[in-house]
């Protein structure tokens, strides 16, 4: 058996450094792959546009809600975003309108069953009073809104601001957390 020499030892060393190169480059890189195909996709499953949605339980309407753009997203906590704003009309067991909401944009978690409204959010009810607030959150379960930001609302005889409310979802029942004051409004 022939003794190597040195030189010829030097090409195995370069020789196997290079496969042994190549192999980790090629595992960085499939691992680049597989974290990419299993990371979170923050980009939407579904995108609809013009969508009405009419939501009943035991056969009876509770509210209609349309909006112009919605996209759907996956994943532990799925959610439905509104980015060109929503509109959700509330129905008594009559089919008369109680209230409204109005949003420039909105979230609507699965889960949890709430919505986020931000941006020239508007409630109206029944007796035509409105509150204007930039934020609100309504939960769906206990049929509640909230808000912690600067609120006004308009009655028939006066203007009310403060920042925050809780309200039952048609707008009827409702307490400014930190009122500021009112003004009343000659008709």
């Amino acid at each position: 058996m022939k003794s190597m020499d040195s030189k010829s030892i030097n090409i195995i060393i370069i020789i196997i450094s290079s496969f042994i190169a190549t192999l980790f480059s090629s595992c960085e890189n499939d691992i680049k792959v597989v974290n990419k195909i299993t990371s979170k996709d923050p980009s939407p499953v579904q995108t609809t546009t013009n969508m009405e949605a009419i939501y009943s339980d035991s056969a009876k309407v509770k509210f209609r809600l349309t909006s112009p753009l919605v996209r759907k997203h996956m994943g532990e906590n799925p959610y439905l975003e509104f980015p060109k704003g929503i509109k959700v009309w509330f129905y008594d067991p009559n089919l008369n309108v109680t209230s409204s909401i109005s949003a420039n944009w909105a979230l609507s978690h699965d889960k949890e069953r709430y919505v986020e409204a931000k941006n020239d959010v508007v409630v109206i009810n029944a007796k035509g009073e409105k509150l204007n607030t930039e934020h609100l959150f309504w939960d769906e379960k206990k049929e509640k809104i909230t808000s912690d930001v600067f609120v006004k609302i308009t009655t028939a005889r006066e203007i009310l601001i403060g920042d925050g409310l809780e309200s039952d979802q048609t707008f009827t029942k409702y307490v400014i957390k930190k009122p500021k004051g009112s003004f009343s409004v000659n008709k």
